[in-house]
């Protein structure tokens, strides 16, 4: 059986007082998940936007991942616990 789909993903990072801060949003066309991350420049470092954007947006990836494989065990477990279990065999007791 072959399947093929197309998932959106959306990355938004923003400073706010010296944190960067991302939102990776997946949108599956029937759901979306959120991830989210951020990043602390230490007061005696050198700031570089771009080491904060990249660890945010690790982060949030990171959330995101988590978060999509918790989905997929829930659905795993919804679908064994709906599967029918196996008949007994005759004459002995469920």
């Amino acid at each position: 059986m072959s399947h093929t789909g197309q998932w959106s993903v959306r990355l938004h990072l923003f400073e706010d007082d010296g944190t960067t801060k991302a939102h990776v949003t997946l949108d599956t066309g029937t759901t979306a998940l959120t991830g989210r991350g951020t990043a602390h420049c230490n007061p005696v470092d050198t700031n570089v936007p771009e080491i904060g954007d990249e660890l945010a947006a690790g982060r949030a990836m990171h959330d995101l991942a988590h978060q999509l494989l918790n989905a997929a065990d829930r659905d795993v477990q919804g679908m064994a616990a709906s599967r029918p279990s196996a008949p007994q065999a005759a004459g002995r007791p469920a």
